[in-house]
C-alpha cells in the first residue's frame, strides 16, 4: 500500500511516540507550533526533556534520513524549543535534542532513536 507523504509522516510520528513511551518517556507534546516552528514530539523522562525530530523515509536515495537535519533546521528547532521552554520549562533540569529515524520498506519498519543528535551550544 502506497501512503501519501503526509500519512507516512504521521505514521512515523505515531511509531516514534510508541518507541519513546516503551523506553520510559512520557510524551508531553506532539506537532506543537512554537515561535513559528513545528516541534514533532516533546518527550519527558524525569527532569529531562527531549525535543524530538522525527524523520520518516521510504528509501535512502537522498541519503540517511538524519542527514536532512542541516544547520538551518537545527537552529529553527532550537528557536522553537526555547519558545516552548519559556512557557513550560519549570522543573526541567536538562534539555536534549533527539532524532527518531523511521525507515519503511513495504510493511517493514525500522526505527532508530538517536539521543543528543545535536547540541544547542554556540
Amino acid at each position: 500500500m502506497h501512503r501519501s507523504p503526509r500519512a507516512l509522516g504521521a505514521e512515523g510520528e505515531d511509531r516514534a511516540a510508541r518507541l519513546l513511551a516503551n523506553s520510559g518517556y512520557r510524551i508531553v507534546g506532539r506537532n506543537l507550533r512554537c515561535d513559528g516552528v513545528e516541534l514533532d514530539l516533546i518527550a519527558r523522562r524525569g527532569r529531562l526533556v527531549a525535543i524530538v525530530e522525527v524523520k520518516t523515509r521510504r528509501s535512502r536515495r537522498c541519503g540517511l534520513p538524519e542527514e536532512a537535519l542541516d544547520e538551518r533546521k537545527c537552529q529553527r528547532l532550537i528557536r522553537g524549543a526555547r519558545a516552548w521552554l519559556r512557557e513550560n520549562g519549570r522543573r526541567i533540569d536538562r534539555v536534549r535534542f533527539d532524532v527518531v529515524v523511521c525507515e519503511v520498506d513495504g510493511d517493514d519498519w525500522t526505527l532508530r532513536h538517536i539521543e543528543a543528535a545535536f547540541d544547542a551550544s554556540p
